[in-house]
């Protein structure tokens, strides 16, 4: 039980509008940010300076993908989509991580290595280190913002690298691609300060190559984590094993079979299970005290009064089993509200 009150609490899974914050305001950082290392790149030819404007122009349009995923999974089921979409936040979440790999790593790292083969000499000017101050504390403000989402919202006990492991993948990407921003000016800063005290414009390359490896290392990360939500998973185990433990609680529940589940949206999951009854508890449940006794006074001395109990207690049955399992769920989605959808049929 208490599992099941931290899962509530952890990583946000029972907000739906989580990451909408964080990932607006990286939307409006790197908008920003974008336009300075562009301007500064324009002033001084750095392929460093080029490779963080790429990054930067990178992230605006994957969190701009992000925050369609997250509107989009807002959306109610409907004919089309019997569980909803919640799915839709981890596929442009998926988009997202390959623009970061494809866009922000691909183009940086062709850029680096063209200026490494072709070395071009940089124009130094004080405007370029007060671009790359303001883009670090814009980036890291934002960084800053996202993490602290995650953080609020983890399980009770999670450590940091938990945190960074099981996150909700809409903000992960957030943190992880501003995390790496915070990483690259830092980069391009050293790389410039080191082409500018050597008069070498090569570790001006060698930083735009550094950059570039960090956005293809981070692709990698975030598309492996959203693929694990959008290949089918099943639910946490201690959800499983509660809900399981509810139905056999239950008298008239005898075993629970064939129990399977997955997760439908963040923070949504479907259970489906079979269930064995016990005829014990059904008969009990069936005769409600003296009712019985009453039926069999009225039948037991004219044939077509049997007749008349046996259709009418024959069709209790299921009326009977319909309400309890309806019980159930209910009972099961007040303690366990990411139970969206749970189906539980008669072994």
């Amino acid at each position: 039980m208490d599992n099941i009150k931290k899962l509530q609490k952890g990583v946000g899974l029972h907000r739906k509008s989580f990451g909408f914050v964080s990932v607006a305001a990286a939307l409006l950082g790197n908008f920003i940010v974008t336009i300075l290392k562009a301007v500064g790149f324009m002033v001084s030819g750095s392929s460093a300076l080029f490779s963080e404007t790429v990054h930067s122009f990178a992230d605006m349009a994957n969190q701009a993908l992000l925050m369609v995923g997250i509107v989009k999974s807002r959306r109610a089921p409907d004919e089309d989509s019997s569980y909803g979409y919640g799915m839709e936040r981890f596929f442009w979440a998926l988009v997202s991580a390959c623009g970061v790999f494809f866009v922000g790593a691909g183009v940086t790292l062709y850029h680096g290595i063209s200026v490494l083969l072709h070395s071009e000499e940089i124009t130094f000017h004080p405007i370029i280190f007060i671009i790359l101050i303001v883009s670090f504390v814009v980036e890291l403000l934002t960084f800053l913002l996202a993490f602290r989402e995650l953080w609020n919202d983890r399980e009770e006990e999670a450590t940091f690298f938990e945190v960074l492991q099981d996150g909700d993948p809409t903000v992960l990407a957030v943190v992880y691609e501003d995390g790496v921003a915070v990483f690259g000016v830092f980069v391009a800063a050293v790389g410039i300060g080191m082409s500018y005290v050597t008069g070498n414009p090569v570790w001006d390359a060698v930083s735009s190559l550094v950059i570039g490896g960090l956005l293809a290392w981070v692709a990698v990360i975030l598309i492996l984590k959203n693929k694990r939500f959008l290949v089918e998973r099943a639910i946490p185990e201690e959800v499983k094993e509660r809900i399981i433990e509810m139905l056999e609680e239950d008298p008239m529940i005898e075993r629970v079979h064939d129990f399977k589940s997955s997760v439908v949206g963040l923070g949504k999951y479907r259970a489906k299970c079979e269930v064995e009854v016990n005829g014990t508890a059904l008969f009990r449940e069936l005769s409600n005290g003296d009712m019985l006794k009453d039926d069999y006074e009225v039948a037991k001395e004219d044939y077509q009064e049997f007749v008349r109990f046996c259709v009418e207690f024959t069709d209790r049955v299921p009326r009977v089993i319909g309400t309890r399992i309806d019980e159930l769920e209910a009972r099961i989605q007040k303690e366990i509200p990411e139970v969206k959808h749970i189906d539980i049929e008669i072994n």
